[in-house]
């Protein structure tokens, strides 16, 4: 209710609509005392002033007008005076019909999929959509909210049983992938793309490296294992040798053309193939992939990272992140819909499309909706709620009718003199 003391405050429209419904219940009340109070000074001076007889006979028949329209608005609403004449407190007794009325008036002529459509059909939605995210601070409040609200339903969430739940269908999915056929594919992917040449470069690398800084202890090795009686300088120039061959031969192996190269080429495509379509290799796949999907460090490792992608998520920093994204996101989508008419166009017949099946399909439940909410009113408020809408507008009925009574006793009492 609207709140008196405070200062400054505008009133309501239910505080305006119940100020004037009160206004003019005086205004019409005040005028029927005011024929009545005619009425009693004119029966007074009637032997003096036969004249008065007239203004007597439209004070009269504006009492008896006023007070029959009097009693026709309160029967609406209530029982006059308290005594429950039948045919009065019609919108009570009547609560039913009325919600059962007003839940199909609503459906019938403002839900159809004539009337929908033809209210819809000229409405802009995406380009409203896109004035509204383009004022200021309106993507980022919504990105703040969206985020808000992620972050709450994340939390209301049992941690355990959603960790339980996503763990279970990881595993799950993974099942569903075959690991010989998915291992073809990644390893097409690498050789085409040149990756794993470039494995095979640097592991060419890393042993020409490794052969280089342990020239001393490959020596040591091949004197080790050498004959007693052979000398240790011929055992370092079997090493020398036996090294420098090794780093020639890894040389060589840079060369694309390289017969060992073309030889791996060959094995590697033969095993992209095998993997793809070889029943042994697709057994011994599944096989490999279901002794790693029943160990427990597996189960245990993806549990974490489920449990780290949730802590991740609740931080501060990736909330800022978020919100950053959306927002961006967010901008970025509305300036292509402002920018591109055909895509705005699509969207609009799109919602448009949507908006007339979700309303025009549910109608039937909105009225009953609105049949449940009208029911579920008490008797009180149903009245009170009426009352401010149409009530003001019955009260010129209650003057109009003392107004129009009275002038109609007065053209009766004029042609009975008369005649």
């Amino acid at each position: 209710m609207y709140d008196r003391t405070t200062i400054g405050a505008e009133p309501t429209p239910a505080d305006t609509r119940l100020r004037d419904l009160r206004r003019m219940r005086a205004l019409a009340t005040a005028l029927l005392v005011v024929m009545l109070l005619v009425f009693l000074a004119t029966s007074m001076a009637l032997p003096q002033w036969p004249w008065l007889a007239y203004p007597r006979a439209f004070a009269e028949a504006g009492m008896i007008g006023a007070c029959a329209d009097w009693f026709a608005v309160v029967a609406l609403f209530r029982h006059p005076l308290g005594i429950p004449i039948p045919h009065t407190a019609i919108v009570p007794q009547s609560k039913q019909r009325i919600a059962v009325a007003l839940g199909r008036f609503i459906a019938n002529n403002f839900l159809s999929p004539r009337v929908v459509g033809d209210r819809i059909r000229d409405v802009d939605i995406a380009g409203w959509g896109t004035q509204w995210i383009e004022r200021p601070s309106n993507a980022h409040g919504a990105a703040q909210r969206a985020v808000t609200a992620f972050q709450q339903a994340l939390r209301a969430t049992p941690r355990d049983e959603v960790n339980a739940f996503l763990s279970r269908q990881t595993l799950h999915g993974l099942a569903a992938v075959q690991a010989a056929p998915l291992a073809s594919r990644v390893l097409t992917l690498l050789w085409a793309h040149g990756d794993a040449q470039a494995v095979i470069e640097r592991l060419i690398t890393s042993a020409s490296t490794a052969l280089a800084n342990n020239r001393d202890t490959i020596k040591q090795k091949v004197s080790q294992r050498s004959y007693r009686f052979v000398p240790k300088w011929v055992d370092g120039i079997v090493a020398d040798r036996v090294i420098s061959g090794v780093s020639q031969t890894l040389e060589e192996l840079r060369e694309p053309g390289h017969p060992w190269r073309i030889e791996l080429k060959a094995e590697v495509e033969c095993l992209i193939d095998r993997l793809a379509t070889d029943p042994e290799f697709l057994a011994r796949g599944e096989e490999m992939k279901q002794r790693l999907l029943d160990n427990p460090a597996v189960i245990r490792q993806i549990d974490a990272m489920w449990g780290a992608i949730e802590t991740r998520l609740n931080s501060a920093a990736t909330s800022t992140t978020l919100a950053a994204t959306i927002e961006a996101a967010l901008m970025s989508v509305s300036t292509r819909i402002r920018d591109d008419a055909e895509l705005r166009d699509r969207i609009n017949r799109w919602l448009r499309v949507a908006a007339l099946r979700t309303v025009a399909s549910r109608r039937q439940e909105i009225a009953a909706f609105i049949r449940k909410v009208v029911e579920n009113w008490d008797t009180e408020t149903l009245i009170t709620r009426i009352e401010l809408q149409v009530g003001r507008d019955l009260q010129f009925i209650r003057i109009n009718g003392t107004v129009v009574g009275g002038l109609v006793g007065l053209v009766i009492f004029t042609v009975s003199k008369w005649l």
